[in-house]
C-alpha cells in the first residue's frame, strides 16, 4: 500500500524513521546519521516513497535545527508535534510504558496518518522573517539575562555595599546596567575601593561612560553617596565579595554589549520588510516592539485560520473548563511566552499614550477586572485588529477600529 507519513525521532547524535501506511505497518524503519550524509539519505528514502504528484508529510517533535531546515528547503511539509502529545499517543500502541527511538518514530508517524488535520505545519516564512526572528528572540533573551545580572548585583551590594545601591538606582538614567554604573563599580568595587576615589577620578569614569553633561556635580553627588558610613562585613570578606562583584559586571558588560549591537540590526531588518509600516501603525508599537511582534507572528498569512487562533498562540484567549454544573473561565498559559511577553508592554504602552485605548482600558477597571486582567483584554483585541490588517495589507485606522464602548459589568 502507499505510503502516507514519516516520523522522525530525533537525536543528538542519530536520528530514527519510520514510514507507515495507510494501515498503520511500518514500511521503513531506518536510522541515520546528524550529518549531510544523513540528510541527503532522508531525503532519497522520502522520495522513494512519496506518493504520485505528492511529497510525504514528515512529523518531528522540534521545529528548529539543522534538520529541520534541511527538510524545509527541501520542500518538504513539517510538522512539529508537542512531546507532551506524543506521549499521550505513545499509550495508543504500548500501555507498559516502554519505549524505543524507533518506536517513537512510528507513532509520530501514525501521528500524521490519523489525526493530521488536528495538527499545524509549520509556518512558510519568508527568509526575511526568520532572521528577524533570530535578532529579536536573541535581543529578548538578552534582556532577560541583564535583568537576572542586574538581581544578583542587587543582592550582592545589599549583602556588603548597600550605599552603592543608593548610588546607582535612583530612578531615569541611574540604573545598575547604565554604563555609568558598570564602569564605576569596576574601580569601586568594596567600600575600601569608593572610598579612595577622587572626584576627578569619578568625573573621569562617568566621561569614559560616555556622559557629557553636568559630569563634575554627579561625580561629587556619587562621591558623597559612596562615602556614606554603613555597616561593613570583614575585610577578606569584602575584598572575595568585591571580585565576585567585578565578575558579574563582566558579564553585564558583554551582555549590553550585544545589546548594543542587536538594536540597529533588528532596526535594519524590520524596516526592510513590507509588512513594517502596518505593524507600526498601530499605538505602542515602536520599532523594537514591532520587530519582535512581527517575528513571532510571522508573514505567511495561512498561518492563523482568524483572528482567534492568533490569540489563542498569544495567549491573549481566555480559557474556559465546563463539567456539569461548574464552569471556570482562566487565563491560557499554554501559549508563546515571548509574543506574551511582548504583547504585556504593548499593552501598557498603548493604554498609555493612546486616547482610545485608554479609554477602553478605563472601562474594563471600571467594570471590575484588575490591572493584568484588564491588559491581557486589550492585548487580545488589538491582536484581532493586527491579524485583521495585516491580513487585509492596510495600516490601522482608529475611527474603524473602534466603535461605541459598552462593556458590562463583571
Amino acid at each position: 500500500m502507499a505510503a502516507v507519513a514519516c516520523g522522525i525521532d530525533w537525536a543528538e547524535g542519530h536520528h530514527d524513521l519510520a514510514i507507515v501506511e495507510e494501515a498503520g505497518a511500518v514500511l521503513v524503519a531506518e536510522r541515520i546519521s546528524n550529518d549531510a550524509e544523513g540528510l541527503s539519505r532522508l531525503l532519497a528514502v522520502l522520495a522513494d516513497y512519496d506518493p504520485i504528484g505528492e511529497q510525504l508529510p514528515v512529523a518531528i517533535e522540534t521545529s528548529t535545527g539543522l534538520l529541520v531546515a534541511g527538510l524545509r528547503a527541501a520542500g518538504r511539509e513539517v510538522f512539529a508535534i508537542n512531546p507532551l502529545a506524543v506521549s499521550r499517543y505513545r499509550d495508543r500502541y504500548r500501555s507498559s510504558g516502554g519505549k524505543s527511538d524507533a518506536f517513537d518514530a512510528m507513532v509520530l508517524a501514525n501521528v500524521l496518518r490519523t489525526d493530521r488535520p488536528s495538527h499545524r505545519q509549520l509556518p512558510d516564512d519568508s527568509p526575511a522573517v526568520q532572521a528577524l526572528r533570530v535578532l529579536t528572540r536573541a535581543q529578548q533573551d538578552a534582556v532577560w539575562e541583564r535583568a537576572e545580572l542586574c538581581n544578583r548585583i542587587r543582592a550582592l551590594l545589599k549583602a556588603f555595599f548597600p550605599a552603592a545601591l543608593d548610588a546607582f538606582e535612583r530612578g531615569g538614567k541611574h540604573q545598575l546596567h547604565s554604563s555609568a554604573c558598570r564602569t564605576i563599580l569596576q574601580i569601586a568595587s568594596t567600600p575600601s575601593d569608593a572610598a579612595r576615589l577622587s572626584q576627578s577620578r569619578l568625573a573621569a569614569a562617568l566621561r569614559r561612560a560616555g556622559r557629557t553633561r553636568g559630569v563634575e556635580a554627579e561625580a561629587g553627588l556619587l562621591r558623597d553617596l559612596l562615602r556614606r558610613e554603613q555597616m561593613r562585613q570583614l575585610p577578606a570578606v569584602e575584598q572575595a565579595m568585591g571580585m565576585q562583584l567585578r565578575g558579574i559586571v563582566r558579564q553585564l558588560d558583554a551582555v549590553s554589549a550585544t545589546l548594543d549591537e542587536l538594536e540597529p540590526a533588528i532596526e535594519a531588518a524590520f524596516t526592510a520588510h513590507p509588512d513594517a509600516a502596518i505593524v507600526a501603525s498601530f499605538p505602542g508599537l515602536g520599532v523594537q516592539l514591532g520587530a519582535r511582534m512581527l517575528a513571532e507572528i510571522g508573514d505567511d498569512k495561512t498561518r492563523f485560520a482568524d483572528g482567534r487562533a492568533l490569540k489563542a498562540f498569544a495567549g491573549a484567549a481566555p480559557v474556559t473548563r465546563a463539567s456539569g454544573r461548574s464552569r471556570f473561565v482562566h487565563a491560557r498559559r499554554a501559549k508563546n511566552d515571548r509574543i506574551a511577553a511582548a504583547g504585556y508592554v504593548w499593552a501598557l504602552a498603548a493604554v498609555r499614550h493612546d486616547p482610545l485605548w485608554e479609554q477602553r482600558y478605563r472601562a474594563r477597571r471600571a467594570a471590575g477586572d484588575r490591572h493584568v486582567a484588564a491588559l491581557r483584554k486589550m492585548f487580545n483585541s488589538m491582536l484581532g485588529k493586527l491579524h485583521h490588517c495585516l491580513t487585509t495589507g492596510q495600516p490601522y485606522q482608529p475611527d474603524l477600529a473602534f466603535g461605541p464602548v459598552k462593556i458590562a459589568a463583571a
